[in-house]
Protein backbone atom coordinates (compact mmCIF):
# COMPACT_ATOMS: atom_id res chain seq x y z
CA UNK A 1 0.00 0.00 0.00
CA UNK A 2 2.62 2.22 0.33
CA UNK A 3 2.19 3.64 -3.39
CA UNK A 4 -1.14 5.04 -2.29
CA UNK A 5 -1.07 8.59 -2.89
CA UNK A 6 -1.76 10.82 -0.18
CA UNK A 7 -5.67 11.65 -1.10
CA UNK A 8 -5.91 7.54 -1.36
CA UNK A 9 -4.75 6.93 1.79
CA UNK A 10 -7.21 9.44 3.38
CA UNK A 11 -10.02 8.19 1.44
CA UNK A 12 -9.47 4.59 2.89
CA UNK A 13 -9.23 5.87 6.05
CA UNK A 14 -12.24 7.78 5.75
CA UNK A 15 -14.13 4.75 4.73
CA UNK A 16 -12.48 2.15 7.31
CA UNK A 17 -14.09 5.39 9.89
CA UNK A 18 -17.47 4.28 8.43
CA UNK A 19 -17.40 1.22 9.60
CA UNK A 20 -16.16 2.23 13.04
CA UNK A 21 -19.01 4.97 12.93
CA UNK A 22 -21.76 2.35 12.26
CA UNK A 23 -20.75 0.10 15.30
CA UNK A 24 -20.05 2.92 17.99
CA UNK A 25 -23.09 4.73 16.98
CA UNK A 26 -24.93 1.36 17.02
CA UNK A 27 -23.98 1.22 20.85
CA UNK A 28 -24.53 4.93 21.72
CA UNK A 29 -27.78 5.03 20.32
CA UNK A 30 -28.84 1.42 21.87
CA UNK A 31 -28.03 2.64 25.72
CA UNK A 32 -30.49 5.89 25.12
CA UNK A 33 -33.47 3.43 23.72
CA UNK A 34 -33.03 0.58 26.68
CA UNK A 35 -35.97 2.28 28.84
CA UNK A 36 -37.98 2.10 26.03
CA UNK A 37 -36.77 -1.48 24.83
CA UNK A 38 -37.49 -2.12 28.23
CA UNK A 39 -41.21 -1.06 28.42
CA UNK A 40 -42.25 -2.43 24.78
CA UNK A 41 -40.50 -5.77 25.45
CA UNK A 42 -41.24 -6.30 28.95
CA UNK A 43 -37.41 -6.74 30.14
CA UNK A 44 -35.99 -6.52 33.11
CA UNK A 45 -32.78 -4.99 33.67
CA UNK A 46 -30.92 -8.50 33.29
CA UNK A 47 -32.80 -8.66 29.98
CA UNK A 48 -31.33 -5.33 29.24
CA UNK A 49 -27.84 -6.26 29.94
CA UNK A 50 -28.17 -8.76 27.40
CA UNK A 51 -29.63 -6.77 24.46
CA UNK A 52 -25.76 -4.84 25.24
CA UNK A 53 -23.84 -7.63 26.40
CA UNK A 54 -24.93 -10.79 23.80
CA UNK A 55 -23.35 -7.95 20.96
CA UNK A 56 -20.46 -7.27 23.13
CA UNK A 57 -19.68 -10.65 23.76
CA UNK A 58 -19.75 -12.04 20.39
CA UNK A 59 -17.75 -9.81 18.90
CA UNK A 60 -15.06 -10.01 21.43
CA UNK A 61 -15.26 -13.36 20.59
CA UNK A 62 -14.35 -13.59 17.07
CA UNK A 63 -12.10 -10.93 17.00
CA UNK A 64 -9.09 -12.20 16.82
CA UNK A 65 -10.48 -14.50 14.73
CA UNK A 66 -11.48 -12.32 12.26
CA UNK A 67 -8.23 -10.39 12.14
CA UNK A 68 -5.81 -13.56 11.81
CA UNK A 69 -8.59 -14.53 8.59
CA UNK A 70 -8.26 -11.05 7.35
CA UNK A 71 -4.83 -11.50 7.02
CA UNK A 72 -4.63 -14.59 5.79
CA UNK A 73 -7.79 -14.42 3.32
CA UNK A 74 -7.35 -10.84 2.61
CA UNK A 75 -8.82 -7.98 4.72
CA UNK A 76 -10.86 -6.09 2.35
CA UNK A 77 -13.06 -9.23 1.52
CA UNK A 78 -13.36 -9.88 5.24
CA UNK A 79 -14.02 -6.31 5.64
CA UNK A 80 -17.00 -6.39 3.13
CA UNK A 81 -18.18 -9.67 4.81
CA UNK A 82 -18.78 -7.37 7.72
CA UNK A 83 -20.65 -4.88 6.25
CA UNK A 84 -22.96 -7.43 5.03
CA UNK A 85 -23.66 -8.81 8.17
CA UNK A 86 -24.10 -5.80 9.93
CA UNK A 87 -26.05 -4.37 7.50
CA UNK A 88 -27.83 -7.08 7.61
CA UNK A 89 -27.75 -7.94 11.23
CA UNK A 90 -29.01 -3.95 11.74
CA UNK A 91 -32.24 -4.44 9.50
CA UNK A 92 -33.11 -8.03 11.50
CA UNK A 93 -33.25 -5.87 14.85
CA UNK A 94 -35.43 -3.58 13.64
CA UNK A 95 -37.97 -6.04 12.98
CA UNK A 96 -37.64 -8.28 16.16
CA UNK A 97 -41.11 -9.49 17.69
CA UNK A 98 -39.30 -10.39 20.93
CA UNK A 99 -36.37 -9.77 23.46
CA UNK A 100 -34.91 -12.95 22.70
CA UNK A 101 -34.78 -12.61 18.98
CA UNK A 102 -33.98 -9.10 19.17
CA UNK A 103 -30.67 -10.85 21.69
CA UNK A 104 -29.93 -13.28 18.69
CA UNK A 105 -30.29 -10.50 15.91
CA UNK A 106 -27.84 -8.07 18.07
CA UNK A 107 -25.67 -11.23 17.67
CA UNK A 108 -25.58 -11.67 13.88
CA UNK A 109 -24.85 -7.91 14.12
CA UNK A 110 -21.90 -8.55 16.14
CA UNK A 111 -20.51 -11.37 14.02
CA UNK A 112 -20.22 -8.75 11.11
CA UNK A 113 -18.84 -5.98 13.62
CA UNK A 114 -15.97 -8.94 14.46
CA UNK A 115 -14.88 -8.53 10.83
CA UNK A 116 -15.11 -4.75 10.86
CA UNK A 117 -12.82 -2.45 13.26
CA UNK A 118 -10.11 -4.69 13.82
CA UNK A 119 -9.56 -5.26 10.09
CA UNK A 120 -10.48 -1.32 9.17
CA UNK A 121 -7.15 -0.84 11.84
CA UNK A 122 -5.00 -3.52 10.57
CA UNK A 123 -6.04 -1.52 6.90
CA UNK A 124 -5.01 1.57 8.23
CA UNK A 125 -1.53 -0.02 9.73
CA UNK A 126 -0.73 -0.89 6.95
CA UNK A 127 -1.88 1.90 4.61
CA UNK A 128 -0.10 4.98 6.64
CA UNK A 129 3.47 3.16 7.70
CA UNK A 130 5.14 6.46 8.64
CA UNK A 131 5.11 6.32 12.81
CA UNK A 132 3.74 10.04 13.19
CA UNK A 133 1.38 9.63 10.49
CA UNK A 134 -0.39 6.95 12.04
CA UNK A 135 -0.60 8.07 15.24
CA UNK A 136 -2.55 11.11 13.61
CA UNK A 137 -4.98 8.77 11.75
CA UNK A 138 -5.51 6.75 14.82
CA UNK A 139 -6.48 10.01 16.38
CA UNK A 140 -9.05 10.82 13.81
CA UNK A 141 -10.20 7.15 14.55
CA UNK A 142 -10.69 7.98 18.10
CA UNK A 143 -12.36 11.42 17.25
CA UNK A 144 -15.17 9.15 15.22
CA UNK A 145 -15.56 7.48 18.54
CA UNK A 146 -16.24 11.00 19.95
CA UNK A 147 -18.66 11.96 16.92
CA UNK A 148 -20.59 8.73 17.39
CA UNK A 149 -21.15 9.31 21.62
CA UNK A 150 -22.16 13.21 20.61
CA UNK A 151 -24.62 12.01 17.84
CA UNK A 152 -25.81 8.57 19.36
CA UNK A 153 -27.48 10.25 22.50
CA UNK A 154 -28.98 13.10 20.59
CA UNK A 155 -30.08 10.90 17.07
CA UNK A 156 -31.22 7.97 19.39
CA UNK A 157 -33.35 10.00 21.22
CA UNK A 158 -34.83 12.03 18.60
CA UNK A 159 -35.69 8.61 16.87
CA UNK A 160 -36.82 7.06 20.16
CA UNK A 161 -38.97 9.98 20.95
CA UNK A 162 -40.91 10.65 17.71
CA UNK A 163 -40.71 7.34 15.42
CA UNK A 164 -39.46 4.96 18.12
CA UNK A 165 -37.29 2.33 19.52
CA UNK A 166 -36.66 -0.20 16.30
CA UNK A 167 -35.64 3.53 14.10
CA UNK A 168 -32.51 3.60 15.75
CA UNK A 169 -31.13 0.73 14.01
CA UNK A 170 -32.32 1.82 10.53
CA UNK A 171 -29.78 4.43 10.71
CA UNK A 172 -26.96 2.02 10.03
CA UNK A 173 -28.68 0.92 6.67
CA UNK A 174 -27.38 3.89 4.66
CA UNK A 175 -24.23 4.27 5.73
CA UNK A 176 -23.19 0.49 5.55
CA UNK A 177 -24.07 0.49 1.91
CA UNK A 178 -22.16 3.25 1.12
CA UNK A 179 -19.25 1.78 2.87
CA UNK A 180 -19.87 -1.46 1.05
CA UNK A 181 -19.69 0.84 -2.40
CA UNK A 182 -16.97 2.58 -1.53
CA UNK A 183 -14.82 -0.14 0.12
CA UNK A 184 -15.23 -2.03 -3.63
CA UNK A 185 -14.14 0.73 -5.44
CA UNK A 186 -11.74 2.32 -3.27
CA UNK A 187 -10.16 -0.30 -0.98
CA UNK A 188 -6.91 -2.15 -2.18
CA UNK A 189 -6.54 -5.63 -1.20
CA UNK A 190 -3.80 -6.75 1.10
CA UNK A 191 -2.96 -9.49 3.52
CA UNK A 192 -0.13 -10.42 5.24
CA UNK A 193 2.33 -12.63 3.43
CA UNK A 194 3.30 -15.27 6.00
CA UNK A 195 -0.68 -15.03 8.09
CA UNK A 196 -1.12 -17.89 11.12
CA UNK A 197 -2.73 -20.64 10.71
CA UNK A 198 -6.43 -21.15 12.34
CA UNK A 199 -6.80 -22.20 15.87
CA UNK A 200 -10.70 -23.81 16.08
CA UNK A 201 -9.48 -25.21 19.70
CA UNK A 202 -8.54 -21.75 20.65
CA UNK A 203 -10.70 -19.85 19.18
CA UNK A 204 -13.91 -22.38 21.24
CA UNK A 205 -11.84 -21.93 24.23
CA UNK A 206 -12.13 -18.53 24.11
CA UNK A 207 -16.18 -18.31 23.49
CA UNK A 208 -16.30 -20.45 26.51
CA UNK A 209 -14.15 -18.85 28.81
CA UNK A 210 -15.91 -15.00 27.45
CA UNK A 211 -19.71 -16.69 27.02
CA UNK A 212 -19.55 -18.06 30.61
CA UNK A 213 -17.83 -15.49 32.73
CA UNK A 214 -20.00 -12.88 31.18
CA UNK A 215 -23.34 -15.07 31.69
CA UNK A 216 -21.59 -16.00 35.65
CA UNK A 217 -21.75 -12.66 36.55
CA UNK A 218 -25.37 -11.32 34.75
CA UNK A 219 -26.54 -14.63 35.97
CA UNK A 220 -25.08 -15.11 39.50
CA UNK A 221 -23.83 -18.24 38.36
CA UNK A 222 -20.90 -20.07 40.36
CA UNK A 223 -20.72 -23.50 37.81
CA UNK A 224 -20.46 -21.13 35.23
CA UNK A 225 -17.82 -19.11 36.88
CA UNK A 226 -15.70 -22.56 37.23
CA UNK A 227 -16.22 -23.31 33.89
CA UNK A 228 -14.86 -20.01 32.97
CA UNK A 229 -12.00 -20.62 35.33
CA UNK A 230 -11.50 -24.19 33.24
CA UNK A 231 -11.36 -22.50 29.92
CA UNK A 232 -8.58 -19.70 31.08
CA UNK A 233 -6.41 -22.71 32.11
CA UNK A 234 -7.24 -24.35 29.13
CA UNK A 235 -6.15 -21.51 26.94
CA UNK A 236 -2.96 -20.76 29.05
CA UNK A 237 -1.78 -24.46 28.91
CA UNK A 238 -2.67 -24.98 25.31
CA UNK A 239 -2.22 -21.89 23.15
CA UNK A 240 2.14 -21.98 24.13
CA UNK A 241 2.07 -25.04 22.73
CA UNK A 242 1.02 -24.05 19.24
CA UNK A 243 4.04 -23.05 16.98
CA UNK A 244 0.62 -20.28 15.83
CA UNK A 245 -1.88 -19.63 18.28
CA UNK A 246 -5.14 -17.89 18.23
CA UNK A 247 -3.92 -15.76 20.52
CA UNK A 248 0.00 -15.15 20.35
CA UNK A 249 1.01 -14.93 24.67
CA UNK A 250 4.58 -13.22 23.38
CA UNK A 251 3.08 -10.12 22.68
CA UNK A 252 2.24 -9.93 26.37
CA UNK A 253 6.58 -10.24 27.14
CA UNK A 254 6.17 -6.48 26.15
CA UNK A 255 5.35 -4.37 28.73
CA UNK A 256 3.31 -1.25 26.93
CA UNK A 257 1.23 -3.92 24.90
CA UNK A 258 0.33 -6.07 28.24
CA UNK A 259 -0.86 -2.38 29.70
CA UNK A 260 -2.87 -1.30 26.78
CA UNK A 261 -4.73 -4.32 27.06
CA UNK A 262 -5.35 -3.98 30.90
CA UNK A 263 -6.12 -0.19 30.26
CA UNK A 264 -8.35 -0.88 27.27
CA UNK A 265 -10.31 -3.63 29.25
CA UNK A 266 -10.53 -0.79 32.47
CA UNK A 267 -11.45 2.09 30.14
CA UNK A 268 -13.97 0.06 28.43
CA UNK A 269 -15.62 -1.09 31.07
CA UNK A 270 -15.88 1.89 32.82
CA UNK A 271 -17.79 3.46 29.82
CA UNK A 272 -20.12 0.58 29.40
CA UNK A 273 -21.02 0.82 33.00
CA UNK A 274 -21.19 4.70 32.68
CA UNK A 275 -23.19 4.88 29.70
CA UNK A 276 -25.81 1.90 31.37
CA UNK A 277 -25.94 3.44 34.62
CA UNK A 278 -26.62 7.44 33.34
CA UNK A 279 -29.46 5.77 30.81
CA UNK A 280 -31.03 4.48 33.53
CA UNK A 281 -31.02 6.85 36.02
CA UNK A 282 -31.59 9.70 33.35
CA UNK A 283 -35.16 7.97 32.12
CA UNK A 284 -36.14 5.69 34.87
CA UNK A 285 -35.10 8.30 38.07
CA UNK A 286 -35.34 11.45 36.72
CA UNK A 287 -38.01 11.08 34.30
CA UNK A 288 -36.67 12.70 31.40
CA UNK A 289 -37.26 11.56 27.68
CA UNK A 290 -34.79 10.06 25.28
CA UNK A 291 -33.91 12.86 23.96
CA UNK A 292 -33.71 15.11 26.97
CA UNK A 293 -31.45 12.34 28.86
CA UNK A 294 -29.29 12.43 25.18
CA UNK A 295 -29.18 16.58 25.62
CA UNK A 296 -28.13 15.90 29.57
CA UNK A 297 -25.26 13.80 28.26
CA UNK A 298 -23.90 15.91 25.84
CA UNK A 299 -21.03 17.41 27.64
CA UNK A 300 -19.28 13.80 28.35
CA UNK A 301 -19.98 12.91 24.15
CA UNK A 302 -18.34 16.36 23.39
CA UNK A 303 -15.26 16.91 25.67
CA UNK A 304 -14.54 13.09 24.27
CA UNK A 305 -14.93 14.02 20.29
CA UNK A 306 -12.74 17.06 21.20
CA UNK A 307 -9.87 15.20 23.23
CA UNK A 308 -9.54 11.96 20.65
CA UNK A 309 -7.83 13.62 18.06
CA UNK A 310 -5.73 16.00 20.53
CA UNK A 311 -4.51 12.75 22.41
CA UNK A 312 -3.43 11.06 18.41
CA UNK A 313 -1.04 14.47 18.36
CA UNK A 314 0.20 14.31 21.79
CA UNK A 315 0.87 10.39 21.46
CA UNK A 316 2.71 11.13 18.21
CA UNK A 317 4.72 13.92 19.11
CA UNK A 318 5.05 12.68 22.78
CA UNK A 319 4.80 9.02 23.65
CA UNK A 320 1.46 7.56 25.31
CA UNK A 321 2.38 8.71 28.83
CA UNK A 322 1.08 12.27 29.33
CA UNK A 323 -2.83 11.14 27.51
CA UNK A 324 -2.63 7.86 29.29
CA UNK A 325 -1.89 9.85 32.94
CA UNK A 326 -4.85 12.98 32.25
CA UNK A 327 -7.01 9.60 31.35
CA UNK A 328 -6.64 7.53 34.42
CA UNK A 329 -6.69 11.02 36.42
CA UNK A 330 -10.25 12.44 34.79
CA UNK A 331 -12.45 9.07 34.49
CA UNK A 332 -11.03 8.28 38.07
CA UNK A 333 -12.00 11.84 39.57
CA UNK A 334 -15.38 11.57 37.78
CA UNK A 335 -16.15 8.08 39.50
CA UNK A 336 -15.60 9.69 42.45
CA UNK A 337 -17.21 12.95 42.32
CA UNK A 338 -20.71 11.14 41.85
CA UNK A 339 -19.65 8.06 44.76
CA UNK A 340 -18.35 10.29 47.06
CA UNK A 341 -19.75 13.86 46.33
CA UNK A 342 -23.60 13.03 44.96
CA UNK A 343 -23.12 14.84 41.80
CA UNK A 344 -26.21 13.55 40.84
CA UNK A 345 -27.95 15.70 43.32
CA UNK A 346 -26.50 18.80 41.84
CA UNK A 347 -27.42 19.89 37.62
CA UNK A 348 -23.60 21.52 38.19
CA UNK A 349 -21.78 18.72 39.59
CA UNK A 350 -23.24 15.94 36.97
CA UNK A 351 -22.53 18.28 34.39
CA UNK A 352 -18.67 18.31 35.78
CA UNK A 353 -18.81 14.72 36.27
CA UNK A 354 -19.73 14.48 32.98
CA UNK A 355 -16.70 16.85 31.25
CA UNK A 356 -14.62 14.69 33.70
CA UNK A 357 -15.22 11.39 32.23
CA UNK A 358 -15.52 12.90 28.61
CA UNK A 359 -11.93 13.99 28.82
CA UNK A 360 -10.59 10.56 30.28
CA UNK A 361 -12.13 8.76 27.34
CA UNK A 362 -11.27 11.24 24.87
CA UNK A 363 -7.56 11.13 26.37
CA UNK A 364 -7.38 6.79 26.14
CA UNK A 365 -8.60 5.68 23.18
CA UNK A 366 -5.23 6.51 21.03
CA UNK A 367 -2.60 5.22 23.33
CA UNK A 368 -5.14 2.31 23.51
CA UNK A 369 -3.98 1.70 19.75
CA UNK A 370 -0.77 2.99 19.21
CA UNK A 371 0.99 1.05 21.76
CA UNK A 372 -1.09 -2.10 20.77
CA UNK A 373 0.23 -2.04 16.85
CA UNK A 374 3.97 -0.08 17.66
CA UNK A 375 6.58 -2.76 17.81
CA UNK A 376 4.51 -5.42 16.18
CA UNK A 377 5.39 -7.02 13.08
CA UNK A 378 3.07 -5.30 10.54
CA UNK A 379 2.44 -8.90 8.81
CA UNK A 380 0.66 -9.85 12.10
CA UNK A 381 -1.35 -6.55 12.45
CA UNK A 382 -4.91 -7.53 12.27
CA UNK A 383 -3.70 -10.08 15.24
CA UNK A 384 -2.35 -7.58 16.96
CA UNK A 385 -5.29 -4.76 16.94
CA UNK A 386 -8.00 -7.63 17.01
CA UNK A 387 -6.30 -8.09 20.68
CA UNK A 388 -6.48 -4.26 21.58
CA UNK A 389 -10.45 -4.73 20.12
CA UNK A 390 -10.95 -7.63 22.21
CA UNK A 391 -9.74 -5.82 25.15
CA UNK A 392 -11.97 -3.06 24.32
CA UNK A 393 -15.31 -5.36 24.16
CA UNK A 394 -14.77 -7.77 26.91
CA UNK A 395 -14.06 -4.61 29.04
CA UNK A 396 -17.45 -2.94 27.61
CA UNK A 397 -18.99 -6.99 27.98
CA UNK A 398 -17.68 -7.00 31.69
CA UNK A 399 -18.61 -2.82 32.68
CA UNK A 400 -22.25 -3.71 31.71
CA UNK A 401 -22.67 -7.05 33.80
CA UNK A 402 -20.64 -5.79 36.55
CA UNK A 403 -22.91 -2.45 36.80
CA UNK A 404 -26.00 -4.32 36.18
CA UNK A 405 -25.54 -6.89 38.38
CA UNK A 406 -25.21 -4.31 41.07
CA UNK A 407 -27.85 -2.12 39.72
CA UNK A 408 -30.41 -5.51 39.71
CA UNK A 409 -28.99 -6.68 43.52
CA UNK A 410 -30.30 -3.28 44.36
CA UNK A 411 -33.16 -2.04 42.92
CA UNK A 412 -35.26 -4.86 43.22
CA UNK A 413 -38.68 -3.44 42.67
CA UNK A 414 -40.42 -1.95 39.72
CA UNK A 415 -39.72 1.70 38.26
CA UNK A 416 -43.24 2.98 39.72
CA UNK A 417 -42.63 2.22 43.00
CA UNK A 418 -42.23 4.99 45.39
CA UNK A 419 -38.52 4.27 46.73
CA UNK A 420 -37.20 2.85 43.22
CA UNK A 421 -35.50 6.46 43.07
CA UNK A 422 -34.27 5.89 46.17
CA UNK A 423 -32.87 2.74 45.81
CA UNK A 424 -31.09 3.33 42.56
CA UNK A 425 -29.43 6.13 43.88
CA UNK A 426 -27.85 4.25 46.69
CA UNK A 427 -26.94 1.33 44.74
CA UNK A 428 -25.31 3.69 42.28
CA UNK A 429 -22.89 4.96 44.67
CA UNK A 430 -21.26 1.12 44.33
CA UNK A 431 -21.28 0.83 41.19
CA UNK A 432 -19.64 4.53 40.91
CA UNK A 433 -17.14 3.90 42.76
CA UNK A 434 -16.22 0.75 40.40
CA UNK A 435 -15.99 3.12 37.62
CA UNK A 436 -12.97 4.79 39.88
CA UNK A 437 -11.66 1.84 40.38
CA UNK A 438 -11.15 1.53 36.90
CA UNK A 439 -9.92 5.13 36.45
CA UNK A 440 -7.31 4.57 39.13
CA UNK A 441 -6.76 1.20 37.31
CA UNK A 442 -5.74 3.28 33.63
CA UNK A 443 -3.79 5.78 35.78
CA UNK A 444 -1.56 3.03 37.58
CA UNK A 445 -1.32 0.93 34.85
CA UNK A 446 -0.85 4.08 32.27
CA UNK A 447 2.24 5.59 34.75
CA UNK A 448 4.14 1.80 35.38
CA UNK A 449 4.07 1.08 31.27
CA UNK A 450 5.24 3.93 29.77
CA UNK A 451 8.35 4.40 30.70
CA UNK A 452 11.94 3.16 29.59
CA UNK A 453 12.05 0.43 31.27
CA UNK A 454 8.53 -0.69 29.30
CA UNK A 455 9.63 0.70 26.21
CA UNK A 456 12.78 -1.55 26.16
CA UNK A 457 10.75 -4.70 26.91
CA UNK A 458 8.73 -3.70 23.87
CA UNK A 459 11.83 -3.46 21.79
CA UNK A 460 13.26 -6.86 23.35
CA UNK A 461 9.79 -8.66 22.51
CA UNK A 462 9.81 -7.40 18.69
CA UNK A 463 13.24 -8.53 17.92
CA UNK A 464 12.09 -11.86 19.35
CA UNK A 465 8.96 -11.96 17.18
CA UNK A 466 11.10 -10.97 14.21
CA UNK A 467 13.04 -13.63 14.62
CA UNK A 468 10.48 -16.26 14.61
CA UNK A 469 8.49 -14.88 11.58
CA UNK A 470 8.11 -17.10 9.27
CA UNK A 471 9.26 -15.23 6.53
CA UNK A 472 12.85 -15.44 7.54
CA UNK A 473 13.02 -18.82 6.30
CA UNK A 474 14.26 -19.27 2.55
CA UNK A 475 12.19 -20.86 0.49
CA UNK A 476 12.76 -24.88 0.31
CA UNK A 477 14.42 -24.42 3.31
CA UNK A 478 13.99 -27.79 5.04
CA UNK A 479 16.46 -27.94 8.18
CA UNK A 480 15.04 -29.00 11.97
CA UNK A 481 12.98 -26.46 13.55
CA UNK A 482 13.44 -23.90 10.54
CA UNK A 483 10.72 -21.07 10.82
CA UNK A 484 9.96 -22.52 14.07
Amino acid sequence: MSELTSRRRLLVLGICCMSLLIVSLDNTILNVALPSMGRELDASVSGLQWTIDAYTLVLASLLMLAGSTADRIGRRKVFMAGLVLFTLGSLLCSLAPSLELLVVFRMVQAVGGSMLNPVAMSIITNTFTDPAERARAIGVWGGVVGISMAAGPLVGGLLVDTVGWRSIFWVNLPIGVAAMVLTWLYVPESRAPHPRRTDPVGQLLIIVLLGSLTYSIIEKSLVFAVVAALALGGVLRYEPRRREPLIDLRFFRSAPFSGATVIAISAFAALGGFLFLNTLYLQDVRGYSALHAGLYMLPMAGLTLVCAPLSGRLVGSRGPRLPLLIAGTTMAASGVLFAAFDAETSTVLLFTGYVLFGIGFGMVNAPITNTAVSGMPRSQAGVASAVASTSRQIGQTLGVAVIGTVLASGVAVGTQSPSYAQDFVDTARIAWWIIAGCGLCVLVVGALTSGPWARSTASRCAERLEEREPSRVPAGDSRPGAGS
